[in-house]
């Protein structure tokens, strides 16, 4: 009997729906999202911004959270890391076709595991390995001014140009300097897209936890430069707020040292995913649904556990998945439903288990973000 497993997309719209809605609204087009005409639309992307968390901080956000409810969160798909998620946004295509399945994935040209925000190179075509065309090369191609606000140090990297190709990337420092820029664009006249994206929310959590002073500091900083940029914005000008994944603080007691189990790696050949969604390739991928039944009779009660056959007919990675992109996905799939994290302790870089923050399983606290509008968007 296949296991029950949790649905991917359960609201109305996903991110998927909120770069081609922007991009319709401009030209006064029906969309996903409802927005009426617009001359520009600006989509703030605050990294790690779960709706939970927002909640949990209503009254360190005064603008932001009034705005909260039911009708104003969606589904940012799966799974719940920043480079799957932000292609899906870019896009407006799941992972099943985009080809950005997780944060670390199997290069199968190369039978090696590389890291999709850092570990692009010349084997590794960000024009080819994305497979999707984005939104800014549409809105571009349409005569659309199209800028990507982001950190400078993102300007030439491969993931960058992965996501964003067709956008003119504007760098800024700080969270402020990016919200400037943004000020800037909308003063051009003409229909404009831009992307304006803020790092620091989920670069604290990683480090101090959402739960932190230090992440509700940032918070407020945040809530301070949207109702000033909300302001701004003119008569047929608007914004949308979303977020690419929430953020699940896991504490040390909540760290799987999943090798010290031998039946757990028995089989298993390359290790991908990160800590809070695994993939495991293994020796033989016949083997799946056997290896799948160990794991879930030492994990299954903190974790769901699925052959990728089961995971693609459940929609964890959209409605289709193309065969250039499923050997990219793990033979295996393990993710994290409790406040856990699974490491593999012979990593000689003990990589993650510094990180209190954390995200990429299918939890509601990671997977569902605020979609705020602002000025003539609604």
């Amino acid at each position: 009997m296949p296991p029950m497993l949790p649905a991917a997309f359960t609201t109305r719209a996903s991110l998927a729906a909120v770069l081609p809605s922007s991009l319709a609204a401009l030209s006064g087009g029906a969309n996903a999202l409802d927005l009426p005409a617009l001359d520009h639309v600006v989509v703030l992307v605050v990294d790690g911004l779960g709706a939970s968390s927002l909640r949990a901080r209503s009254g360190h956000a005064r603008t932001l959270a009034p705005r909260l409810g039911k009708a104003t969160t969606i589904d940012a798909g799966f799974p719940t890391t920043t480079a799957s998620a932000l292609a899906t946004l870019a896009t407006g295509t799941t992972p099943g076709e985009h080809g950005l399945v997780g944060y670390r994935v199997l290069d199968t040209a190369n039978d090696r595991v590389v890291n999709q925000l850092s570990g692009w190179d010349d084997r590794l075509d960000p024009a080819t390995w994305q497979r999707s065309r984005t939104v800014f090369e549409q809105a571009r191609d349409a005569g659309v001014a199209t800028h990507a606000i982001g950190l400078q140090k993102y300007s030439d990297s491969g993931f960058t140009a992965a996501v964003l190709r067709g956008a003119e990337f504007v760098g800024g420092r700080t969270m402020a300097d990016r919200f400037e820029a943004a000020t800037e664009v909308l003063q051009a006249p003409g229909p404009g897209l831009t992307y304006l994206y803020v790092a620091e929310l989920d670069q604290l959590a990683h480090a101090k936890g959402w739960e932190s002073p230090e992440w509700t500091a940032a918070l407020e900083a945040l809530d301070g430069l949207v109702a000033s940029l909300a302001r701004r914005l003119g008569p047929k000008q608007g914004m949308l707020l979303t977020a690419d994944h929430g953020v699940v603080d896991v504490p040390v007691s909540g760290h799987v040292l999943f090798d010290t189990a031998p039946e757990l790696i028995d089989g298993v050949r390359l290790i991908a995913g990160e800590p809070r969604f695994l993939h495991l390739h293994l020796d033989r991928p016949e083997d799946a649904t056997a290896v799948a039944e160990r794991w879930r009779s030492v994990e299954g009660d903190r974790a769901w556990i699925a052959t990728r056959q089961e995971a693609v007919d459940a929609g964890w990675f959209g409605p289709s998945v193309h065969p250039k992109v499923a050997p990219r996905i793990g033979d295996v799939l393990v993710g994290a439903r409790k406040r856990v994290a699974y490491y593999d302790s012979r990593d000689p870089l003990d990589s993650g288990r510094g990180m209190i923050g954390q995200h990429g399983s299918l939890t509601a606290d990671e997977t569902r973000v605020p979609l705020l509008r602002f000025g003539a968007a609604g």
